[in-house]
């Protein structure tokens, strides 16, 4: 426990303008006492505590410069969390002292274990890994306790997994992660360790699922940030994260071959299109749009929803792509534009259209 005791018996002492020596003349002790105190070499007893208290007109509590913390059960794992958030080992001590107050609470014994993997990673310590798969073993137990939709067996086991991975125990990591892979959520972890080993080619099942799995994850997320950002009419971000997605797609495209993603990446060039147009850059929006109507029809003409198109991905069996988009490419982008709900866009899209038409005749 830490106090402020020797710096306040200083400061109190100096507030007053005396010195040591009187100090010590008022308390009928040597300025050898005093000076020791203030100096952190030796901490009065208890008595001369309360009688230092009442000389300088305090409590004993701001003497000592303790401040009671709040150890009820929430405000224990809130701690805890941040002292993984700014990296304070001290909170490991904090995370003993938890577990011997609530060693039947979830919450704290899960939290103490994600704290003890996060600083195991950090420093690579085996024991820390230990002691993260003793308190995971805990947890599964206590885990219908549970009330954080973000925390499951599935997860656990990961979080056991990775403990297994620090200590070296690949094999039992990746024996945990398949066991537990719910949805390919350890895909990308498996196949990761599996690259690795002799036989790499056994990862390329895994990295192939996560890479679709996660490709369809960031479409979504892209689109999600584009509808926040235009309802805040920051049209800027909403660009910034429109070309995010556009670029990560188009990394995934082999040269001179269509695939799924140039249907969705048609649709972010319309919508980038429509963040240029209510940013004031009509010409810029103008030519986004022809963009995306090219990347439409070059689709439509030679259209693939197979997975096993997308640039990295082996065959995935019966994996293909579906949407709520259209029927065809140039069908999304008619249902997109008119969702952007701006009559001057809408206006500006016709046009497009109609001089594509004029020049197709």
């Amino acid at each position: 426990m830490e106090t402020m005791l020797a710096e306040n018996i200083r400061r109190f002492r100096r507030e007053r303008h005396l010195t040591q020596e009187q100090l010590s003349e008022v308390l009928s002790v040597t300025a050898g006492a005093v000076y020791k105190w203030e100096a952190g070499l030796s901490v009065p007893e208890l008595g001369m505590i309360v009688e230092l208290a009442d000389f300088f007109d305090t409590s004993v509590d701001v003497l000592i410069g303790y401040e009671m913390k709040d150890n009820r059960l929430k405000e224990t794992v809130k701690r805890l969390k941040e002292y993984r958030r700014i990296k304070d080992r001290t909170g490991l001590a904090e995370a003993e002292k938890a577990l011997k107050k609530y060693p039947n609470a979830f919450e704290v014994v899960h939290e103490c274990a994600v704290l003890y993997r996060a600083f195991g990673i950090e420093s690579g310590d085996r024991g820390m890994y230990r002691r993260t798969l003793e308190l995971l073993e805990q947890s599964l137990l206590l885990l219908p306790q549970n009330t954080d939709p973000e925390v499951s067996e599935q997860t656990i086991y990961g979080k056991m997994a990775g403990a297994y991975l620090g200590l070296g125990e690949e094999a039992r990591a990746v024996e945990l992660w398949k066991a537990h892979n719910a949805g390919g959520m350890f895909d990308h972890e498996i196949g990761r360790i599996l690259a690795t080993g002799e036989d790499a080619e056994k990862a390329v099942p895994y990295l192939s699922e996560a890479l679709v799995s996660h490709t369809t994850a960031l479409i979504q997320t892209v689109m999600g940030y584009t509808n926040v950002y235009f309802r805040q009419d920051d049209f800027a971000s909403a660009e910034a994260v429109l070309r995010l997605g556009i670029g990560l797609l188009g990394g995934l495209k082999e040269e001179n071959r269509t695939n799924y993603l140039d249907k969705i990446t048609g649709v972010l060039l319309a919508v980038l299109a429509g963040a240029q147009f209510r940013s004031g850059r009509t010409d810029e929006a103008r030519a986004t749009l022809e963009s995306a109507i090219d990347t439409a029809e070059r689709f439509d003409r030679d259209p693939s929803y197979d997975v096993d198109d997308l640039r990295f991905v082996s065959h995935i069996e019966g994996a293909s792509a579906h949407d709520d988009l259209g029927t065809t490419a140039m069908e999304s982008l008619d249902k997109i534009v008119p969702s952007l709900e701006d009559g001057a866009f809408q206006m500006l899209w016709e046009s497009v259209i109609r001089k594509g038409e004029k020049d197709d005749g």
